[in-house]
């Protein structure tokens, strides 16, 4: 077996056709933890099948799935990835390396947009919105609120992050800022997903999602 070097919360919410080529894309090192939000196509058992550790969160929400699975972890490095293909969790040891090394405390990777409706303009908008507050809150330059991010547990948990929606993201980043992480950003291929997004399918839902994030930074 290889040595363990970090766990892969993917939270997940009826991802049946995108797990099997996520977990396969998995780097050898990193164990995957999918915590199931209340699917009905049977993503927890494909998930236990294909390998994963699968934690069942029946709170609604993307920020409780995430919390619940940087709980779940045992790896002193924890890394967040979307479940719905758009992601390529190959390119984590990159993303991951200045965290293990000790130049930098969090990495958010930066999405690129690869293939014709990879990224919607809503949702590019929404992001782009999302990251100009994040500056002028905190003086921190992101391009991108990178649903790809890896950082330490034991620092992670020390945050105290309370949001359980859609603000989950933005206030990590936001009260690292506020503790004097060091925050870099690299970047990351983003394909199309595989089905509809939960949260920025469409401008009613990226509303609804810049509106929780937006209370964050109050």
């Amino acid at each position: 077996m290889p040595t363990l070097q970090g766990n892969l919360v993917l939270p997940c919410l009826d991802e049946a056709g995108a797990l099997p080529w996520v977990l396969g894309r998995v780097p050898e090192g990193w164990h995957p933890i999918v915590v199931d939000n209340g699917s009905t196509d049977g993503s927890a058992a494909l998930a236990r099948e294909l390998g994963a550790t699968v934690v069942l969160e029946p709170r609604r929400g993307f920020g409780a799935a995430c919390h619940a699975g940087l709980e779940a972890a045992d790896a002193e490095l924890v890394a967040f990835c979307d479940c719905d293909g758009s992601l390529d969790p190959a390119g984590l040891p990159e993303v991951a390396a200045p965290v293990a090394a000790g130049r930098a405390d969090l990495v958010l990777a930066r999405r690129r947009p690869v293939g014709r409706g990879a990224w919607p303009l809503h949702a590019r908008a929404g992001n782009y919105a999302l990251s100009h507050m994040v500056r002028r809150r905190t003086g921190v330059r992101l391009h991108d609120l990178g649903p790809l991010r890896v950082a330490r547990r034991a620092a992670l948990l020390s945050l105290g992050l309370t949001d359980r929606r859609s603000g989950y993201p933005l206030e990590m980043v936001v009260r690292a800022a506020d503790a004097g992480w060091r925050i870099h950003e690299t970047s990351v291929g983003y394909h199309p997903r595989t089905g509809r997004s939960k949260v920025t399918g469409t401008w009613r839902g990226t509303a609804q999602a810049v509106r929780d994030m937006r209370g964050v930074l109050r």
